[in-house]
């Protein structure tokens, strides 16, 4: 009994030496490449392809697909790689992080460790604390980390051969899909208990060299172990934005797909491992066979899953949509409707329609004072300025083709259109941002003079929405001219304000601010309606 209770213990602390040494190898290296790291991925992933080698090189290196698989979100979010790249490198993340099986097979196995691993500690110690704080001190501390990966590997293995000698684990053993299924149960829940899947492998392959299980069972528990790690990325995307839920996603298609067909064809594989380690002169162990399987069914999942990239990408980026991005959309316009001008300027009619409608609703919002929007208010915007942008280069490229002049003269009338609805926007940003439009003041008459003409203006952008076609110039005038002398009367209240010293002088110049960027605001929707509406008045004509 208390030799058993002495193998868990010694189970137990080599599974921490080694997950330990997983992270200063990884926080290591990581900190030691610096900006190398990013430059490559910024650089390096212009491709699928390109992707693929950079997510086996960089996981190789630093023993953490998870860094790699964050920096790669973190790229995606900003714009500096799409999705679609994006997907090599998770690929070739799972493939890279592989490598943690060949250092258990190769090395963990076939030297005294103590011959190397603590002279490894001790150096990389020295130089930790001699470089200060120079790059070459996080390299120091990488060495620190590998010296420790080998003697937890090697406390592992004694821990495994205690238990070999002292229970027969073959009896759990038996043949068919049920025990395949039990083993890879196993193997996923020890990298979801464990949050790595570095450490269920040397788990695994230790357990494997010490004759605890068959080589049969140890691939199941492989196999499960690729999947568990799916469990550390789904956990990190909680609550996080939609390109992060898109890569996880992508990452756990893989996974299941390559676990799914591992399972299958687990014969074959084995075949072709045999086949591999004939050709590179590798040993015969359990060891290095899990290795070469781990290695060779995740390079299989990469040539099954490569082909439906496109899908994949397409697939992802219609899942996970915020509202944002929904409303950033275009619905009306595509290279479809390019093909005729009229068409297309149907389309780009209700295009722009949204894109003023957008801008209506962001300046009602300002307009009627609501408390804790800017966040809301910020994201509308954005939403409108990219859907902006996409009509803005639809209508370049329909400039490019043979248009009549009268095609011509309604599509600058609709840039028209949407550049008074994005600066309309834009000055409703500002206003929420500022804050001081409502400053308590003691003066009773400011205050409601300003709640009026606020109410008022948001009147105004109401009615001229509802206005039916056609628009006469008359109507436009008028509402111009209103706005205007509307803007002049409440400032002539202001300025009476903090002549009299009634409200302090400052507060009525941040108020007087505010009401000229609100008379403006309510002009460019004014001037937005109107030529939306005459390029509306055409089509009916």
């Amino acid at each position: 009994m208390s030799q058993i209770v002495l193998n868990i213990g010694m189970l137990l602390g080599g599974l921490g030496l080694f997950m330990l040494a997983v992270g200063i190898i990884s926080d290591g290296l990581r900190l030691a490449a610096g900006k190398t790291l990013r430059h490559i991925l910024g650089r390096w992933t212009r491709s699928p392809l390109h992707g693929l080698a950079s997510g086996i090189a960089i996981t190789g290196i630093v023993q953490s697909s998870s860094a790699v698989t964050v920096a790669t979100i973190g790229f995606v979010n900003s714009g500096l790689m799409t999705l679609y790249q994006s997907l090599g490198v998770v690929f070739g993340a799972n493939v890279g992080t592989t490598m943690t099986g060949w250092l258990v097979a190769m090395i963990g196995f076939k030297f005294k460790i103590e011959l190397f691993a603590l002279p490894l500690i001790g150096i990389g110690m020295f130089v930790r604390l001699l470089a200060g704080q120079r790059r070459i001190a996080h390299l120091g501390w990488a060495l620190v980390g590998f010296g420790l990966f080998f003697i937890g590997i090697d406390v592992l293995r004694q821990a495994f051969e205690g238990f070999a000698s002292g229970i027969d684990f073959q009896q759990l053993s038996s043949d068919g899909p049920q025990a395949l299924l039990l083993f890879l149960a196993v193997g996923f829940l020890i990298t979801v208990l464990t949050q790595s899947s570095s450490a269920a492998i040397a788990i695994i392959l230790t357990a494997a060299g010490g004759g605890i299980i068959d080589l049969n069972d140890a691939a199941a528990m492989v196999i499960g172990a690729n999947l568990g790690t799916t469990s550390t990325a789904v956990i990190a995307v909680i609550g996080a934005t939609p390109n992060a839920k898109r890569v996880a996603a992508a990452h756990v298609f893989f996974n299941v797909i390559t676990a799914i067909v591992a399972l299958i064809i687990l014969p074959f594989i084995f075949w072709l491992i045999s086949l591999a380690g004939d050709v590179f002169s590798l040993k015969n162990t359990p060891e290095v066979t899990l290795a070469l399987f781990h290695t060779v069914f995740n390079i299989l999942g990469v040539v099954i899953i490569w082909p439906m990239l496109v899908w994949l990408s397409a697939f992802l980026e219609k899942r996970f949509m915020t509202h944002q991005e929904i409303e950033s959309k275009p619905k009306y316009i595509d290279k479809n409707v390019a093909v005729s001008p009229s068409l297309a300027l149907n389309a780009l009619t209700l295009e722009i329609d949204r894109i003023v409608g957008m801008s209506k609703s962001l300046i009602k919002a300002v307009l009627g004072q609501t408390k804790g929007t800017t966040l809301l208010l910020n994201e509308k915007y954005e939403a409108l300025e990219k859907l902006a942008n996409i009509t803005g280069e639809f209508i370049s490229k329909l400039e490019k083709g043979t248009l009549t002049s009268e095609v011509k003269t309604q599509l600058s009338t609709l840039i028209l259109a949407q550049q008074y609805s994005l600066s309309g926007a834009e000055s409703a940003l500002e206003i929420a941002k500022d804050q001081t439009l409502l400053q308590a003041t003691s003066d009773s008459h400011v205050s409601s003079t300003l709640e009026d003409y606020l109410a008022e203006m948001r009147g105004v952008v109401g009615q001229i929405s509802e206005q039916s076609l056609p628009t006469q110039d008359t109507d436009f005038d008028d509402n111009i001219q209103h706005i205007k002398n509307r803007y002049d009367e409440v400032k002539a209240i202001m300025l009476d304000a903090a002549v009299e010293s009634r409200a302090p002088i400052q507060t009525m110049m941040e108020v007087m601010d505010n009401i000229k960027k609100v008379q403006l605001m309510t002009e460019q929707y004014c001037k937005a309606n109107y030529q939306l509406n005459k390029v509306k008045t055409y089509l009916m004509s």
